[in-house]
C-alpha cells in the first residue's frame, strides 16, 4: 500500500486493515512495483458493492501526469466487480460518495448518476460502456 508520506492524500495502510474490504491496485507492465493508482471495494449487505475511496498516484496528477487514464480503470474495474459480486437488484451497480467539486466529473466522464446529495452510483449500462472503453471487457 502506499504512503501519506508519498503525497498520496488516503492513509492506505490504515484503510488496509478495514474488515471486509478489498483493496486492489493498478501497475504498469514496465514497472510493476510502481503503483499508479488504489480502489477500495466493500459489499454492503451482501448485496451492494461500495468503492469507499479511489485514488490515482500523485505523478499521474492533472494534464502532465504521466498517465491519463488509471482512474476510469479503476472505475471500470469497480463496475466489474460489482456484477460479479453484487446480488438481487443491484447486481452491476457500482455506489459511491463523490466530493462535491467531483460530481460534474462523475456524470460526464463516467455516467454516474447523482442519488441525494453527495451519494452516486454508476448503473449496469454505464458500467459496460466503462468496462468496454478502459478495460476492453464486455459482460
Amino acid at each position: 500500500m502506499p504512503f501519506k508520506k508519498d503525497e498520496w492524500q488516503f492513509t492506505w495502510r490504515r484503510l488496509g486493515k478495514t474488515e471486509g474490504s478489498e483493496f486492489y491496485k493498478i501497475v504498469s507492465v514496465r514497472e510493476p512495483d510502481k503503483i499508479e493508482g488504489v480502489l477500495m471495494l466493500t459489499l454492503l449487505n451482501e448485496e451492494m458493492l461500495y468503492m469507499n475511496n479511489i485514488e490515482v498516484a500523485p505523478h499521474n496528477y492533472g494534464e502532465h501526469g504521466r498517465y491519463d487514464r488509471v482512474a476510469g480503470c479503476l472505475i471500470a474495474f469497480g463496475c466489474y466487480k460489482s456484477f460479479e459480486q453484487g446480488a438481487g437488484h443491484y447486481i452491476g451497480y457500482l455506489a459511491f460518495e463523490s466530493k462535491t467539486k467531483l460530481i460534474a466529473l462523475y456524470q460526464k466522464k463516467y455516467g454516474a448518476t447523482q442519488a441525494m446529495g453527495q451519494k452516486m452510483f454508476i448503473d449496469p449500462d454505464a458500467g459496460r460502456k466503462l468496462m468496454k472503453t478502459y478495460l476492453n471487457q464486455s459482460i
